[in-house]
């Protein structure tokens, strides 16, 4: 249950019939909200649990989304790689963008590093093909949301559309505990352990100064960093939320070393009245306000995240402020923003 797992669940609440198709689905992985409805999954769900990094079926996902939607009168799709690219059957087909894909726009060298000359020359010959594909399949989409002006930039840049934002929403349990006033001596990663996340950059800070730093989250880097992780690092992998809200109530700072699409993580972390260290890029621009809820350092660099590190732990912070800013983004705007998109868009088309 990431960031865009919580979003379909907000979005299946306001379409509580819908019936859900996705590339893969493990039972249990999800929510129970998620799950109480019919899902379907593609023929690469049987190649599933051999793959093991999904990345490795990039070239076939556009054809695996060839289901048959013509008994339905809406289609909503929820799409950071090729979920958008579904035939919708003439259907109004509203687009939630959480990104375009990454793998094969600016996020590339990320994900297909140049260490990695083999993969990287296997994946450069189909990537031009899957950028037409991606382009051409905008636009067959009636009408798309973006979670943030970051993302609505990349949708005009890459596809030559507009989105209406529509941000994220932080669940009501990272606004329920009180505030913690007295912090421990630790800053915290809440991340999936994927390149373009830059986790590697907090570690090489924390390295550097000595300080405290906890990782909590999973993924396909997990056991080379904590193979090579200094004393003062620890990785938790992943764990329940209950512990995710107990750790992000008593550390110093959430650290977001990468460009967000948006970022629900920031969002909890203000919810619970903790400032944000971010790179001052991407979608954070929306949710995080610096000397207010938190602290920007502008270059990926070492010695710009230590400085910022100094900045947040000299700072007195008003961690009510820092939740009332969270409290913004609630599940309620969320609501009513997003079930005005699919009004408009049924009565429009």
């Amino acid at each position: 249950m990431r960031g865009g797992e919580q979003v379909l669940e907000g979005i299946l609440a306001i379409v509580p019939q819908a019936e859900l198709f996705t590339l893969f689905h493990f039972p249990g992985s999800v929510s129970a909200a998620i799950e109480s409805h019919t899902v379907h999954t593609s023929y690469l769900q049987r190649w599933a649990s051999r793959a093991g990094d999904y990345r490795r079926l990039l070239p076939l996902y556009p054809t695996a989304i060839g289901w048959d939607l013509r008994k339905f009168d809406l289609v909503i799709s929820s799409s950071h790689c090729v979920a958008k690219g579904v035939d919708s059957r003439r259907a109004p087909h509203l687009c939630y963008c959480h990104t375009p894909m990454r793998y094969v726009w600016d996020r590339f060298d990320d994900y297909f590093p140049r260490s990695q000359p083999l993969r990287r020359l296997a994946i450069s010959a189909v990537a031009t093909a899957l950028r037409r594909w991606d382009v051409r399949t905008a636009g067959n989409v009636t009408s798309f949301v973006a979670n943030s002006e970051f993302v609505r930039e990349r949708i005009r840049r890459y596809y030559a559309r507009d989105a209406e934002v529509v941000h994220p929403f932080v669940d009501d349990a990272f606004l329920a505990p009180p505030i913690n006033n007295e912090r421990d001596d630790y800053h915290l990663v809440v991340s999936a352990l994927v390149p373009y996340k830059r986790v590697e950059l907090a570690v090489q800070a924390f390295r550097a100064t000595g300080r405290r730093l906890v990782v909590i989250g999973g993924g396909p880097l997990l056991s080379r960093l904590r193979g090579d992780a200094p004393p003062n690092v620890e990785y938790l992998g992943s764990v329940p939320r209950a512990e995710v809200i107990e750790r992000l109530a008593r550390a110093r700072s959430l650290i977001l070393p990468g460009i967000e699409d948006f970022g629900i993580t920031p969002l909890e972390a203000m919810a619970l009245g903790t400032p944000v260290v971010a790179l001052g890029s991407g979608g954070v621009l929306d949710s995080v306000v610096p000397g207010e809820t938190g602290v920007f350092f502008a270059e990926p660099e070492v010695p710009a995240l230590v400085r910022a590190l100094d900045a947040v732990e000299r700072r007195e912070w008003d961690r009510a402020a820092i939740r009332r800013r969270a409290e913004r983004f609630s599940r309620a705007a969320f609501d009513g923003r997003f079930r005005a998109a699919v009004e408009r868009v049924l009565t429009t088309t």
